[in-house]
């Protein structure tokens, strides 16, 4: 189909954009309103499709298999991306209060701005996780990574209504802000990976050490401690047996050096880890419908934008618990080398 009312990628990013504003207002003026009630008819049925094709999406997509065929866009420059990604979310996260404060003191210029600052790098499994979703979830046109797809369930629905067909003329770009929704989808699997690398080292913090360890920095200490333990006992002059006991009463104390050195490696391990944790995460949230609530909310926002308001934004919650985690981790690490 070369014409339709229905919302386009951006051919210079792949990415969807589209709201019914630019739309609206080159069909021209309906004195009766009948035309934008059948084009809100037609957009509203268009969604309650999407809602319905979500479970099984979910399913195929981010079950183990699913994820497995998406992660293996991480072998390659994802590796750096997702731990660049995990430096800069925190400036996401203040670009996004930023975003919120100035909107309630009634800058929305400068609210507008900061809400669509693009902080993260787009790696190329969130690009192959937004192509699924326009392409089989939407079936919206994509003309980007992975290859172009001309369906458009939109448009079909749009054009099954008799008023509206004869009013298509051509395909316009709308504005940004599905785009924008989609990016923050995107946006939402490097925080999930972050909150995945944290409970790895939680639980390992419990398993091996006993304490509460919600991040690398916080794990750091008991794994230098075991490291200089047993450095101690294999450099002890009578043997390996004399040196577990008198370790076993004086513990060997880690040198900051290797405080740090361990730290730093640490963190390293887990943003490498960042780049492949939702294999992992993906089918644990699939099977709490973690996924599937997301990807309603992010139907919502994109119905909003094209037959609603358009007030109602998706926003990526994940990266608020991301930087609470981060923060106890680092509060919890800081108590630790103050006591000793």
């Amino acid at each position: 189909m070369s014409a339709g009312l229905s919302p386009a990628p951006d051919t210079r990013t792949g990415r969807f954009i589209g709201t019914d504003r630019d739309i609206a207002g080159g069909m021209g003026a309906d004195p009766q309103g009948e035309t934008d009630a059948a084009l809100i008819a037609a957009a509203r049925a268009y969604f309650s499709q999407r809602r319905a094709r979500v479970p099984g999406f979910v399913r195929e997509r981010f079950g183990l298999r699913g994820t497995l065929a998406l992660h293996r866009h991480a072998l390659g420059w994802d590796i750096l991306r997702a731990p660049a990604n995990m430096l800069l979310s925190p400036v996401l996260v203040l670009s996004r209060l930023g975003a919120g404060a100035a909107g309630r003191l009634g800058a929305r210029r400068a609210s507008g701005w900061l809400a669509s600052r693009r902080v993260l790098l787009p790696t190329a499994v969130s690009r192959a996780a937004e192509r699924a979703i326009v392409v089989e979830l939407l079936e919206l046109p994509w003309d980007g990574p992975g290859g172009t797809s001309s369906a458009d369930a939109l448009a079909r629905a749009i054009l099954a209504e008799p008023s509206l067909a004869r009013l298509v003329a051509a395909r316009r770009e709308a504005g940004a802000q599905s785009a924008r929704a989609l990016s923050e989808y995107g946006g939402t699997r490097s925080a999930v990976a972050e909150v995945t690398t944290a409970l790895g080292a939680l639980g390992a913090g419990a398993f091996a050490f006993h304490s509460l360890t919600p991040g690398m920095l916080s794990l750091a200490p008991g794994l230098a401690a075991v490291l200089a333990q047993q450095a101690a006992i294999a450099a002890f002059p009578l043997g390996g047996l004399m040196g577990s006991a008198w370790y076993g009463l004086f513990p060997a104390a880690a040198s900051p050096l290797l405080m740090a050195g361990v730290a730093l490696g640490l963190v390293a391990s887990g943003a490498l880890a960042a780049a492949f944790a939702g294999v992992i995460a993906d089918p644990v949230q699939a099977a709490l419908g973690l996924h599937e609530r997301r990807l309603n909310r992010l139907i919502d926002a994109m119905e909003d934008a094209f037959a609603g308001n358009g007030e109602r934004g998706f926003a990526a919650r994940e990266h608020y618990l991301a930087r609470l985690l981060d923060l106890s981790d680092s509060g919890l690490a800081a108590l630790r080398a103050m006591s000793g």
